[in-house]
């Protein structure tokens, strides 16, 4: 028997006898969001990342939408739609940047930078092509967590975001070089496809992966004959198999590559954009193209995968180099905006409402190792290999950093 005055056998509170599990429950409570969304129609973007269904799911989750007014307009989603789902519409553009989490679709530039108040969470796209070193700089001093959505990872290890963009952009790949082709366009006046009595034309494509293969089925469906090239036999074979037909397929080999250059009415670029192997077609290739034929590059957003390639806007898309027409829009898939806007809304929507449910973006971080994959910049800190490399900015591992954080 244990007297008033006898000491206890348990030198504890009642909280700390609680089970585990339970104490666990009690450190995940959820965490409203307040989102923010730009408009972006002065960047001669027409997408946007949130949907009025998706922000609707969002609102009865708890969370908060601040939407610039406008910022859905050339998705044509209107104010009032977003305004109906539960958003907050603003026109004072320094309410959405004053929002805990910022949710765009182009990359983050000096304007917009200094409007952010710190310690915030930003989620957009990242160019390698744009020199953003000073916005990058400045992201570091306001100790944000940025994150590029294209990088992101899922489950299973792919990229879902990048990839479904990748589906648009082959198909609007094929689409754009037929328009270009077209003497309404004052092209070479033929047809992307095969014609009864007429030779079809000859796409060529560089690269085997998502975009690749929806750029071959688009050409193939259309009636052309197509020529692959990448630099891994194995992922032209399976290329082939997701297509259930042989098609001409060979590494970069540059005769091999050349001569088909020499012979195709249409080039598209089409290489993996998360692929360390950077692999430019030189210009001397480029001259001997045919007078009138198109280049599509799909992987401006990296730089660019021909020497002639130069950043373009939907405003400018096309310019003419050694006679060939060159179709270099990084944001390609803002063709479609509102196909695409859905294709991004259908994505961000889930991690959003995962980012709440566990308690955070730091909670969200720590147990989702392909979400942090997307990550640039960590509480200031650089943690991407390339552009430290690219800036000459030290950087950290991510994976290594979870301890400290």
């Amino acid at each position: 028997m244990t007297g008033r005055n006898t000491p206890s056998f348990f030198p504890f509170g009642k909280e700390q006898l609680l089970p585990a599990e339970e104490m666990l429950e009690v450190g995940r409570k959820r965490e409203k969001l307040i989102i923010g969304i730009p408009s972006e129609v002065e960047k001669v973007e027409t997408r946007v990342p949130l949907t009025p269904q998706a922000v609707d799911l969002l609102v009865k989750n708890d969370h908060e939408v601040i939407i610039e007014s406008n910022a859905g307009m050339q998705s044509n989603y209107s104010d009032r739609e977003y305004s109906e789902a539960g958003a907050i519409i603003t026109k004072n553009r320094k309410d959405v940047f004053h929002a805990d989490i910022i949710l765009k679709i182009s990359p983050f530039d000096i304007e917009e930078v200094e409007l952010l108040k710190g310690n915030q969470i930003l989620i957009s796209a990242l160019h390698f092509n744009t020199e953003f070193e000073e916005s990058l700089r400045m992201l570091m001093q306001k100790k944000v967590c940025a994150i590029a959505y294209s990088y992101i990872r899922d489950e299973n290890g792919f990229f879902p975001i990048e990839q479904i963009l990748s589906e648009i952009s082959g198909s609007n790949a094929v689409l754009i070089a037929s328009e270009y082709l077209s003497t309404v366009h004052n092209g070479k006046g033929v047809i992307l496809g095969g014609v009864t009595g007429i030779s079809p034309t000859e796409v060529v494509i560089l690269g085997s992966d998502t975009a690749a293969e929806f750029a071959a089925r688009a050409a193939l469906g259309l009636g052309a004959t197509i020529k692959v090239f990448d630099d891994s036999i194995n992922n032209l074979r399976n290329l082939e198999n997701r297509l259930h037909q042989r098609i001409f397929t060979s590494v970069f080999q540059p005769q091999v590559l050349m001569k088909a250059l020499q012979s195709a009415d249409v080039v598209i670029g089409a290489l993996n954009a998360c692929n360390s192997t950077k692999f430019i077609v030189p210009d001397d290739f480029i001259q001997k193209m045919k007078e009138g034929s198109v280049i599509v590059d799909l992987c401006m957003s990296k730089g660019g995968c021909f020497e002639t390639s130069i950043a373009t806007t939907l405003k400018r898309p096309v310019y003419r180099k050694h006679g060939v027409v060159h179709y270099c829009v990084p944001n390609i898939t803002a063709r479609v905006a509102r196909t695409s806007s859905i294709a991004l809304s259908n994505t961000f929507a889930p991690i959003l409402i995962n980012i709440g449910e566990i308690g955070g973006i730091h909670r969200y971080v720590r147990a989702t190792k392909g979400f942090r994959n997307g990550i640039y910049v960590y509480n200031g800190i650089l943690t991407n290999a390339d552009l430290g490399a690219r800036y000459n900015i030290p950087h950290q591992d991510i994976d290594l950093m979870m301890t400290a954080f």
